[in-house]
């Protein structure tokens, strides 16, 4: 788990200096994929206020917290003026409302608390769509939001990684954040085969225009 942490905050930071250098012109990060990435993380992290079970996992939780409304912030607030508000058109509603739908019908526990964590996997799971649908809207990406998207995706990679670790060696099996890291992994394919060959070879990412 502790490089599945180091990839996502190494992810976060490079979201943030994007914000901060590289969005006065071009295609740039996805607010309304952050949006959803800070209800992710506010949904999963409720347990702060229930219970405790270290002090690093409290300082994680609220580190990821705060990087992601520190993120929302920026796009919205600080960069406003620069953020490409015409390419970021992803309708949430398509995401939220089968997500929570799902929420309700596969949980493990019928309780407020479990539904929201349920949520929250859910969601991580398709959260980068808007990110993905706005690079192929602009047919391009700069090389360092390919370097954040590649950091987020090789991130959940790892995360099934440690489920399957988890599974030969205490025989625990969490469906739901299987099928859901699965899923989400499936999105980041085709990118990722892009990002290989033509990313790291110095070359910019381009993606067929939708029709």
């Amino acid at each position: 788990r502790g490089g599945a942490f180091i990839l996502q905050m190494r992810s976060v930071g490079l979201g943030l200096a994007i914000l901060a250098g590289k969005l006065a012109r071009g295609p740039g990060i996805s607010g309304k994929s952050q949006i959803l990435f800070a209800l992710v993380f506010t949904t999963r992290y409720l347990d702060l206020f229930t219970s405790f079970i270290s002090v690093y996992n409290t300082v994680m939780k609220v580190v990821f917290l705060l990087c992601a409304y520190v993120t929302v912030y920026m796009i919205y607030g600080k960069f406003r003026k620069t953020f490409d508000s015409e390419n970021d058109t992803f309708r949430l509603e398509f995401l939220l409302v089968p997500v929570i739908g799902l929420s309700f019908l596969e949980n493990y526990s019928f309780t407020p608390l479990e539904i929201l964590w349920t949520f929250s996997i859910y969601l991580e799971s398709v959260a980068i769509l808007p990110q993905l649908f706005m690079i192929s809207k602009t047919g391009e990406a700069e090389t360092i939001t390919t370097h954040y998207l590649f950091f987020l995706g090789l991130y959940r990679a790892l995360y099934l990684a440690n489920w399957i670790r988890r599974y030969q060696t205490e025989n625990f099996y969490d469906q739901i954040a299987v099928v859901s890291g699965v899923v989400q992994t499936i999105f980041y394919c085709d990118f990722f085969y892009l990002y290989v060959t033509k990313v790291l070879k110095g070359k910019k990412l381009s993606l067929p225009m939708p029709i």
